[in-house]
């Protein structure tokens, strides 16, 4: 008898299918594990999450909601998105979640659909001063879909202008006013803006894409309760997967329900909708606050250590996970700062600052940040020891062969602390 020595179709490795992206992937492997990845956007996940992401769960087409399915064999999947609303309601102190939206954008265009008619007026942080596109910059579909009027930031200190928002809000009576940022280092006064939007009648939007990680840990003050409605990433500090979820008062639940089904989507991704349940369960250990706590106090040390070292940190230094560099006092560009830092073996991106005199791909700053950093473990030694190389590299920005040195020295570094998630 002849025994069958092919594998049956759809079982074969991907290195065996496709050896190009096999290859492709093992390389960022090692260039996660063996780089300081400094990108304020960026982490590691846990192995449990990759493996909820990377299942068989992906098969699956779900539209609606659990019980209330346009397509039958949805047993365990209503369980899985069951699971993942409660603990994040639970993680959160939210009322009502909704975990579908695919990404924070979406998630954010769910909130118009729900609360905005085309041609009604928004606010948000300008996109110059830190805020993000889709709270109505004019690149931005909800700049073009409805009227936006940006508010900003200081020009002295570069904390955000409540007198203006205040100014603005009453003059222009905005229908939904966002509070939330990008690229801003500060805490965000939740209480605040509740008090401009209720004097003019405005619902109250918190987008926490960056810091739903700290607000999850104790680690910042939390919007649930003040806002109407809060979105947020799952991935960033919160170490979930590239997915996003609505918290939102329970009078709200069904205008966002309908919002992102049918509204915006159709099915949801059901492996993402497991990984985001893995990940509210992690950020329910004690360990999730001691991180939360670490990032913070990392970014604390690692700024103090930069304007030891002449930098020039807007806002003079943080109170979240980002840092915001000024590179002019430097003389050097953030674009090409932030390259002779990757080839240094150090992550970031280049970043406008506000009223940034040059162009918005070749801006004055750099952004950093310290959540990929903390989940490997590094503290207050290690930030001294990055601030360091910082220095270097922008003293020495074009010096290949000492760039190359401190790769080696940042690999080094890197194998003390192991990178979660990855196997070596």
């Amino acid at each position: 008898m002849t025994v069958a020595t092919t594998k049956p179709e759809g079982h074969r490795p991907l290195a065996e299918v496709d050896p190009e992206i096999a290859e492709l992937i093992r390389k960022e492997e090692r260039a996660e594990s063996d780089t300081i990845r400094l990108i304020a956007s960026e982490n590691y996940v846990s192995r449990a999450v990759l493996e909820a992401t990377g299942s068989v769960l992906t098969n699956k087409y779900s539209e609606g909601y659990p019980q209330k399915r346009y397509y039958e064999g949805q047993q365990q999947i209503d369980v899985v998105e069951e699971l993942a609303r409660g603990r994040m309601k639970q993680v959160f102190g939210a009322d009502h979640v909704n975990v579908q939206p695919y990404s924070g954008s979406p998630a954010n265009l769910a909130v118009y659909l729900a609360f905005v008619k085309p041609g009604e007026t928004i606010m948000g942080l300008g996109l110059p001063a830190g805020g993000h596109l889709t709270h109505g910059w004019t690149v931005s579909i909800t700049g073009k879909f409805f009227t936006s009027v940006p508010y900003g930031v200081r020009a002295d200190d570069h904390r955000i202008d409540m007198d203006q928002v205040r100014e603005l809000a009453q003059k222009h009576r905005p229908k939904l006013i966002w509070c939330g940022t990008t690229a801003y280092p500060r805490t965000i006064d939740f209480p605040a803006f509740r008090a401009i939007a209720d004097e003019v009648g405005a619902i109250l939007a918190a987008d926490i894409a960056h810091i739903a990680g700290l607000v999850a840990g104790g680690a910042h003050p939390s919007p649930i309760g003040i806002a109407d409605v809060v979105t947020m990433t799952t991935h960033k500090t919160f170490r979930g997967p590239r997915g996003a979820a609505i918290l939102c008062k329970s009078e709200h639940a069904a205008a966002i329900d309908r919002a992102v089904f049918p509204g915006l989507q159709g099915g949801p991704h059901n492996h993402t909708t497991a990984a985001i349940a893995v990940a509210a369960k992690e950020a329910m250990e004690p360990s999730f606050k001691q991180y939360a706590a670490r990032v913070v106090e990392n970014a604390r040390v690692l700024g103090e250590a930069l304007v030891a070292k002449g930098f020039r940190l807007i806002t003079g230094g943080t109170d979240n996970h980002l840092l915001l560099v000024d590179m002019t006092p430097k003389n050097i560009g953030g674009k090409p700062y932030a390259k002779a830092l990757d080839r240094a073996g150090l992550v970031g991106n280049y970043n406008a600052i506000p009223n940034d005199p040059r162009k918005p791909m070749d801006p004055s700053g750099i952004r950093i940040g310290t959540p990929s950093i903390s989940s490997r473990g590094m503290g207050p030694k290690e930030m001294e020891r990055i601030a360091a190389w910082m220095a270097e590299v922008a003293d020495h920005p074009q010096d290949e062969a000492r760039l190359a040195r401190i790769a080696g020295e940042v690999k080094e570094l890197c194998q003390s602390f192991p990178a979660p998630g990855i196997l070596s």
